[in-house]
């Protein structure tokens, strides 16, 4: 499938597992069979949920490379950094390791920066990328947001596909989808809002948890524009979103998915903390509901 049909879907934003420490490459696989068996569009290795901030160099490539070699979709890898010879690089290898695209995030040291700075950024970096480019606002974890005209601005250069957006601000994204043309993809990265930013106008969805239920964001994104998408928002995606939000996404996203017996371990890497045993039966008994309203 290309690149730009399979974002109009689910893209699911994967989790990297570890064991003792290390990336468990078998685990990984496992993962990216689950995703592919649940219908995901596409895969995003090394994103916020694939804890990228905590990977070496060595570790990046080897990830994207693992995950290019078993996917039958199309690979976006994570390559936020905060300079741009680092995102560049981080993008060759990217390229090197067979990915599709890549996506880049604002420079989160220097967060006072003016929307012009940020578009000088990202143009710098487009225009040495050796692969298409997905912005991903997450200012959450930046600091600063991607502003809407720098969005637009950044939206005429041909190398940008669109942009991921994880705010959770839908006054923001109907900007975005306001100022870009119809061809700059707009995806909702935020999940408790998946549905009612499809209804707005999305093109599709970058959702963490359709690590751990892909049939659940596939159904949902099918059936947007009727009932059955709206249930599947509320009374599954939600309760199992705000179960997964009362600790960090990423960890809890991996007690999920060892929960569903896709992954042996939920271990992360510092600064991470994994769940606590009370977290985890939390997200498990969330996790057991979205699958019986899936099933209705």
């Amino acid at each position: 499938m290309a690149l730009r049909d399979a974002l109009q879907g689910i893209t699911c934003p994967m989790v990297t597992p570890f064991d003792a420490g290390s990336i468990d490459e078998s685990a990984l696989v496992d993962v990216l069979a689950h995703l592919q068996d649940g219908g995901i569009d596409a895969v995003f290795p090394c994103g916020t949920t694939g804890e990228y901030p905590s990977l070496t160099a060595d570790e990046h490539r080897r990830v994207v490379e693992t995950t290019v070699d078993h996917a039958e979709v199309p690979v976006i890898a994570g390559a936020g950094a905060t300079s741009v010879g680092e995102t560049v690089a981080a993008i060759d290898r990217a390229a090197d390791a067979g990915a599709d695209a890549a996506a880049i995030v604002a420079p989160y040291f220097t967060t006072a920066n003016a929307p012009a700075g940020n578009q000088r950024f990202f143009e710098a970096i487009i225009d040495e990328a050796s692969l298409p480019v997905l912005l991903y606002n997450i200012p959450q974890c930046t600091g600063q947001r991607i502003e809407p005209e720098t969005v637009a601005a950044v939206a005429e250069r041909d190398r940008v596909v669109g942009i991921k957006d994880s705010s959770g601000d839908l006054e923001y994204f109907l900007s975005v989808l306001e100022r870009t043309p119809e061809e700059f993809l707009c995806l909702q990265g935020y999940d408790a809002l998946l549905v009612p930013a499809l209804r707005m106008g999305a093109d599709g969805g970058i959702n963490a948890l359709s690590n751990v239920v892909p049939e659940v964001l596939r159904a949902a994104f099918e059936r947007a524009d009727d009932e059955r998408g709206r249930e599947l928002q509320r009374d599954a995606i939600a309760p199992l979103f705000d179960a997964c939000t009362t600790h960090d996404f990423a960890p809890a996203t991996k007690t999920a998915l060892a929960e569903r017996g896709v992954i042996p371990s939920d271990e992360v890497r510092p600064p991470l903390v994994a769940v606590d045993d009370a977290g985890t039966e939390t997200i498990g008994n969330a996790l057991e509901a979205a699958l019986v309203v899936t099933e209705q």
